[in-house]
């Protein structure tokens, strides 16, 4: 993966694009222990590891997908009451 970072790294560069690395998260998907944590760095700057990121409206984490299933029920319950709430009117 590392590798791959250093290849973005070299199209930034040569495109003149700007990129953030401070927005960015490491994160692994296995139920297996990991021994060492991961270590990626873009543009010299570390990327921290996380247990979950949201993504395109999705909340993804490592093994299970409680995090994004709540979400999703609480932006329910909001779309709900909003509308009970129009239609009192």
């Amino acid at each position: 993966m590392q590798i791959d970072l250093a290849g973005l790294e070299e199209q930034v560069m040569e495109n003149g694009m700007k990129i953030k690395p401070g927005k960015s998260k490491a994160i692994s998907f296995t139920t297996a222990g990991v021994k060492d944590p991961i270590r990626y760095s873009l543009l010299k700057q570390g990327i921290p590891e996380a247990g979950s990121c949201k993504y395109l409206g999705i909340i993804l984490r490592r093994v299970s997908w409680t995090d994004h299933v709540n979400y999703t029920v609480k932006k329910a319950w909001k779309a709900l009451h909003f509308t009970m709430h129009i239609l009192k009117k």
